[in-house]
């Protein structure tokens, strides 16, 4: 396009530009910028990720291994501030860190901690189940305890009850789970799936995302393994009564003890955020047939009481701010002790469809 500019008597020819923006040149440049965004945070991830996996697992002197870590993540950082092409010294970083991972497997021997260091294992014959190491501590605090490792047999016939036990070791939103059976004359078989540490070793969330320890299935009486969490260790625990059928109940039992007897045979990891003891639990209620639909409260455990409620899992005769003031069993459980008696003690008043079931039925007789 030209313009004419006149001075005077002399006309000037001036030319112009006109400038579009095609489409079809910046939906590439978007393209690759969102490309490169995705890649850079991918590089970032993998960084962190590597990095904290050597660092909780690489087997040399501890300054050596800070010294690896942070050299992985500087080499993330650096891979970000160049040019494009370094992502494939990233990418074959992270491969390689990835095959190494893979080569770790748990240990199936170690000094361990004297409350994980025997696995319980079971065998069925007929209505009769044999659990050898169920343990039966008597503890004297929170750490030190008198050993005891029985075997134990139970009437399959005579199973009646679920109950799960929450214990809050870290506020509302984390509690330790712990599945009880219970049998005909009040006696009860206490589940709870546990980190194997070693001796003179600690539970640490952050260590146990990447193959820190093993994972084990302890078998106990619950006058050690609630006890020890009510009386000694001062966590809030909180009893809850499952509307599950002595058929369900039973299944359940006995994946439980499939699942023990193949951790002797092939160690699993513990891994906080899929193998812990609320994950374990639910994958086992789900073998048995049980529909568990995936929920936040799955994750955020703190919060199972009111998924089991919403779910009709508990005694919804009366409201869940009830029914979770009932729960709470630590002054019943101090007052108790270690009387024989304890499992008895610890379930009075809190609700059970089952329990008022049985009432009516002796009241019919």
């Amino acid at each position: 396009m030209v313009r004419e500019k006149t001075r005077g008597r002399r006309s000037i020819s001036v030319p112009t530009v006109t400038i579009r923006a095609k489409r079809g040149d910046v939906m590439p440049w978007i393209l690759r910028l969102i490309a490169r965004f995705a890649l850079g945070l991918a590089v970032v991830l993998a960084s962190a990720w590597s990095s904290l996996a050597l660092w909780y697992r690489l087997p040399v002197p501890e300054g050596l291994r800070v010294a690896i870590a942070l050299l992985f993540l500087l080499l993330g950082v650096v891979t970000i501030a160049t040019s494009f092409s370094r992502y494939q010294l990233a990418a074959l970083s992270a491969f390689t860190t990835a095959v190494w991972w893979s080569t770790i497997s748990p240990l199936d021997r170690a000094d361990w901690a004297p409350d994980v260091a025997r696995p319980v294992t079971g065998s069925v014959e007929g209505h009769r189940l044999t659990l050898t190491n169920v343990r039966d501590f008597a503890w004297h605090d929170g750490q030190e305890a008198t050993e005891r490792w029985v075997t134990q047999s139970y009437d399959l016939d005579k199973l009646r009850t679920l109950d799960p036990f929450m214990s809050y070791w870290a506020g509302p939103e984390m509690a330790h789970v712990i599945l009880s059976f219970g049998f005909e004359g009040d006696e009860y078989l206490a589940w709870s799936i546990e980190v194997r540490r070693t001796r003179g070793g600690e539970f640490s969330p952050i260590a146990d995302l990447f193959k820190s320890n093993p994972l084990i299935l302890v078998a106990a009486d619950e006058r050690d393994v609630v006890r020890v969490r009510s009386n000694l260790r001062g966590e809030d625990v909180q009893l809850y009564r499952l509307k599950a059928s002595p058929e369900a109940a039973r299944r359940l039992l006995l994946e439980y003890v499939s699942d023990a007897n193949e951790l002797v045979v092939q160690p699993q990891f513990y891994n906080s955020l899929t193998t812990n003891c609320t994950t374990m639990a639910v994958k086992m209620m789900q073998a048995v047939g049980a529909s568990i639909p995936f929920d936040w409260r799955l994750i955020v455990n703190g919060y199972l009481p009111d998924y089991a409620y919403a779910r009709g899992a508990l005694d919804t005769r009366v409201s869940l701010p009830a029914l979770k003031a009932r729960a709470h069993i630590d002054a019943r459980a101090r007052q108790a002790g270690g009387s024989p008696r304890f499992s008895q003690l610890i379930r009075v008043d809190v609700p059970s469809l089952r329990d008022m079931a049985s009432a009516n039925s002796r009241e019919l007789e």
